[in-house]
């Protein structure tokens, strides 16, 4: 597979994120949104940041049991029941992303949301990879 980020010079300068994101491969990985469940499907983590590591660590998971890696990752997004929080948060949840993700960044969106399927739940990410 390969990918190429493009951000190009007349948008604003790309933070955390990448403008537009040209994948080739031979498979295409469609992930489901994952929250901060544990293995026992319980919301774990009090805090935004602490669901948005094991959000993202789920959703992971699930692109590593499909074969790929951080890096096939094509398209992300999250989706918040505080947009505020998120922002107050941004430096951190950036910290814990490059922690897991590297700086190899997909195209993405944030949308605050009212409610997510379970009540405890603050943070849901979905996205899809492409394979080679």
């Amino acid at each position: 597979m390969s990918t190429e980020r493009v951000n190009p010079p007349a948008l604003s300068p790309p933070t955390g994120f990448s403008h537009a994101v040209v994948a080739t491969g031979t498979r295409i990985v469609f992930l489901a949104g994952q929250t901060a469940l544990d293995q026992d499907g319980k919301v774990v983590g009090d805090t935004l940041p602490a669901q948005f590591e094991r959000a993202l660590g789920n959703l992971l998971t699930a692109l590593t049991a499909a074969g790929g890696a951080p890096v096939d990752l094509a398209r992300v997004t999250v989706y918040t029941t505080d947009l505020a929080a998120y922002r107050e948060h941004a430096a951190e949840l950036g910290r814990r992303w490059r922690e897991l993700m590297g700086r190899d960044y997909p195209a993405m969106a944030v949308v605050e949301v009212v409610r997510l399927w379970d009540d405890r739940a603050l943070i849901e990410l979905d996205g899809f990879a492409v394979l080679p």
